[in-house]
This record gives structure tokens, C-alpha cells and sequence, in this order.
């Protein structure tokens, strides 16, 4: 912003509380710079002065008074302007203070009744059951709309295995016909991992191989090759009497370890299986997979036939 000059027309005639006297090219900055080239003021001109509050310069250069009379009179005029401005500027701060305050208070009251509504909402037994029930469908990848008639089944299935109860046969059978779209893989590997840890359990209490081939199953299912692993090592097959126990163990054994990526020793354990039960399919799909996986598909399609197997 340029310095003003102590000669400065807005100064001179007291009018440099007004923004516009200070800009150039506004119309009353013209009205001066005429004045100082000593250019005569149109009628128009002047009652644009009166018009604007500017009595004091209209009287002098319509003249009505004298220069002494002007200078005290606009000088009054001046001081009259600065008072209401400031009152006008007081004014307008203490009502945006008060809208302020206003606003504040409406917002803590907005603020504190969404907290006591979000208090009671989490106190109702319905919104408690209802966030239950959303967090249970996450857990099991099940966040999309089920329909009403599915709905009370379904949540009964959830909450069984959630709390690590097994699934009847008639809840498997339901969730793989009518009920399909719900049977999330998480919902299967958990079913897979209850049946795993059952037939396992049993196994230790009934030294059954049988049981260790059926948690060996329900393990690979839910990705548990590992804990399938450790239960399998132990058992002695060569202990064993029947040809088909023997096999089996070896079959599924051999599948864990076609999890694990440990192909020679599922091979051997494949071939194993299949000197025990030469007309049992089983061990020929596991070698033939593992061949094939291995890269020797000519040499896996003979072991498997035509079948690409996925389920050994």
C-alpha cells in the first residue's frame, strides 16, 4: 500500500476514514483529484456528495460556508462517522459472539443427546443382540443379506460352531443343498477344524487309527496339514493288521505331505498304500496328483487315469 501524503485530498478534507477515498479510480478519489486541479463539481456531482453524508463539503463548495467553518464542520462529521462505525463494528461483533455461542450451545446439546441416544442404544437388548449377531456373520464372511427364512437357521449353526459345538449331519446336508450361498469357506474350514480336533480327541482316547484318518482328513480341509502331520507320525502302520486300515493311513499321510510340498515322501507313501490295496483307487489318485504337480503329467495321467484329481 503507497504511503499517504500529508497533502492528500482524503486528509484534506477529512474524508480518510472512508476506504474509498484511499483507492484509485473510485468515484469519490475523482471527485477529489477534480477538486485539487481546481475543475468545477456538476450538480450531479455535488448532490452524489450529500447523498453519501458528505454534508459539510457539500455546503462549503456550494458556498455556504468558509473554509474555517468547513474544516470544523467535517471535522464533526468525521468523528460522528468513526463513532458509528465502531459502534456499527461493536455491534456486529457481539451479535456473531452471540451467533457463536448459539451455535456452540445448539451443537453440545446436538453432541450430548446423539451420546445419550448412542448410550441407550447400546443398552437395548435387541441392539446388543443385533451387533452380536452382525459380529458373528463376520467372523464367518457371511456380511450380506440372508434371507428371513435361512436367517434362524443359520444363526443357530453360527453359534454352534462359534462356541465349538459339532454340526449334525443334517446341518451339512443343508448347508451344501438349500442353504449353499451361505456355506462361506469359513464356515467350512471352522466345521472341518471341530470335526478335526473330535476325531483327533477320540483318537487319543481310543488309540483307533480309523479316528486318526478322519481327523487327518477334516485337518487338510481346513489348512491344517501341520497339526495333521504330527498326529499321523507316530502311528507304527507296520504294526497293523488289516490291509485296508494300512493303506488308508498311508493314503492320507501321503496327502499331508503332498500339502507340504514334500513330494518323495508323499510318492512313497502313495506307493505304499497301493501295495496294500493294489484295487483301491485312492493311492493312484494321490500319485497321480502328485506327479502331475511335480510336472510329470504323462507319468501322473497314467497313475490317476484320465482324472485330475482335487480331493486327495
Amino acid at each position: 500500500m503507497n504511503e499517504l501524503k500529508p497533502d492528500d485530498p482524503a486528509f484534506y478534507y477529512f474524508v480518510d476514514d472512508l476506504p474509498g477515498a484511499h483507492i484509485p479510480a473510485t468515484r469519490i478519489r475523482k471527485i477529489f483529484e477534480r477538486l485539487q486541479q481546481g475543475k468545477s463539481l456538476s450538480d450531479f456531482t455535488l448532490g452524489y456528495l450529500k447523498n453519501q453524508g458528505l454534508e459539510a463539503l457539500y455546503l462549503h463548495l456550494t458556498g455556504c460556508s468558509t473554509v474555517d467553518e468547513f474544516q470544523k464542520a467535517a471535522r464533526a462529521e468525521q468523528v460522528k462517522r468513526q463513532q458509528a462505525a465502531l459502534e456499527s463494528r461493536i455491534a456486529r461483533e457481539t451479535e456473531e459472539q452471540a451467533r457463536d455461542i448459539a451455535r456452540q450451545a445448539r451443537v453440545k446439546l446436538a453432541t450430548e443427546q446423539a451420546e445419550a441416544a448412542h448410550r441407550a442404544r447400546e443398552q437395548d437388548p435387541r441392539y446388543i443382540a443385533k451387533l452380536k449377531n452382525k459380529k458373528l456373520r463376520d467372523r464367518y464372511d457371511l456380511d450380506i443379506f440372508i434371507e428371513e427364512d435361512f436367517f434362524a437357521q443359520l444363526m443357530s449353526i453360527l453359534r454352534r460352531v462359534d462356541t465349538g459345538k459339532r454340526l449334525t449331519d443334517a446341518d451339512i446336508l443343508w448347508l451344501s443343498t438349500e442353504a449353499e450361498e451361505y456355506y462361506t469357506d469359513a464356515l467350512c474350514s471352522a466345521f472341518h477344524e471341530l470335526e478335526a480336533v473330535f476325531y483327533a480327541e477320540e483318537f487319543k482316547k481310543t488309540q483307533d487309527p480309523w479316528m486318526a484318518v478322519n481327523a487327518s482328513s477334516h485337518y487338510r480341509k481346513c489348512n491344517q496339514a501341520r497339526a495333521a502331520e504330527t498326529l499321523l507320525s507316530p502311528i507304527k502302520v507296520d504294526q497293523l493288521k488289516s490291509s485296508k486300515l494300512k493303506s488308508a493311513l498311508c493314503t492320507t499321510h501321503g496327502g499331508v505331505k503332498r500339502d507340504l510340498e514334500r513330494w518323495n515322501d508323499a510318492i512313497s507313501l502313495g506307493e505304499q498304500a497301493h501295495g496294500f490295496m493294489e484295487m483301491d483307487f485312492r493311492p493312484c489318485t494321490l500319485l497321480g496328483a502328485v506327479y502331475m504337480e511335480m510336472g510329470s503329467y504323462d507319468l501322473g495321467q497314467r497313475c490317476s487315469g484320465s482324472m485330475i484329481p482335487d480331493t486327495i
